[in-house]
């Protein structure tokens, strides 16, 4: 008897994507500059003419970091007629930050995220949540982005990004979905108790067990994520204005339970939340730039 071929779904993964921004048009005679995040599970790449996002990508990451760069790299140029060498300077950022093969200079996610939510939300942005895949991240900066303390939980994947994958594969549910199926409860649950991954998947597999809904089990996990992260946020202080960074501020379901939380609104983003720590780095990388005369 021959095997049946079944087609696995992979609930967790999200959308790669590239873009071009249309508004700018002839980029010479500008200094080009990029940044590279390479988080544990997105990497993203941003080109900037003149400090000006032109084009940016934004990929999962694989299982060799200056791979993952490479091709983050190379995805965004396909969106514009620029070439590697048009690239005055370049900054590495993220977890794999020092596995960029071409970067100038490598700088912290810290510093890069709060350079890149000033310019994705603004300069009145005063409180930054940064929502990686393995970890959670609480910034205070001042109107031009420069950091002035910070906060980092990532003893568990529990409450980011890969968490929420892992409950989306477990649920059999598309991860751009939880966030609004979560809201269709009649009533708000309790949040789920474990704050290990492992012991979460046991206890939301033993909820449906008892009864409960798919969207139930959602809620209660994003309600816990929610949780988890605001205790970081008081912990480091929240003043207005606030944002969030990352793949996790796409999700409604953690989001609003976040504002409903701490009682304030997230600002919009004018991007992709997911690039902020690569536009920061393309920022910095463009005053570098500037300052050893690179064009």
């Amino acid at each position: 008897m021959s095997e049946l071929n079944v087609k696995t779904v992979e609930y967790w993964k999200w959308q790669e994507s590239n873009w071009k921004n249309p508004d700018i048009g002839d980029w010479r005679g500008s200094l080009i500059s990029a940044g590279v995040d390479i988080g544990s599970t997105s990497t993203q790449a941003v080109i900037m003419t003149d400090g000006r996002l032109y084009a940016y990508a934004s990929i999962r990451t694989g299982a060799n970091s200056p791979d993952s760069a490479v091709a983050a790299l190379r995805y965004a140029l396909e969106a514009t007629d620029l070439r590697p060498e048009d690239i005055a300077c370049t900054v590495g950022t993220g977890y794999g930050r020092v596995n960029v093969p071409f970067a100038d200079k490598t700088i912290t996610e810290i510093t890069c995220h709060a350079r890149g939510a000033n310019y994705i939300y603004g300069p009145t942005v005063r409180t930054i949540l940064d929502m990686g895949g393995q970890d959670c991240k609480t910034i205070r900066c001042d109107e031009k982005g420069n950091v002035l303390s910070f906060m980092m939980n990532d003893k568990c994947a529990a409450g980011t990004g890969r968490g929420m994958e892992v409950i989306a594969n477990l649920l059999s549910v598309h991860v751009e979905d939880i966030g609004a199926m979560s809201f269709q409860i009649d009533e708000e649950p309790g949040a789920v108790s474990s704050i290990c991954v492992i012991f979460a998947k046991t206890e939301a597999t033993n909820l449906i067990r008892q009864g409960w809904t798919v969207e139930k089990v959602l809620a209660a996990y994003c309600r816990a994520m929610a949780q988890r992260v605001v205790r970081l946020l008081e912990r480091n202080g929240i003043e207005p204005d606030f944002a969030i960074t990352g793949g996790i501020a796409k999700n409604i379901g953690v989001v609003r339970r976040i504002e409903d939380m701490i009682g304030a609104k997230v600002l919009p983003a004018q991007y992709d939340t997911q690039i902020a720590g690569a536009v920061g780095g393309a920022l910095l990388a463009r005053d570098l730039a500037l300052k050893g005369g690179k064009r």
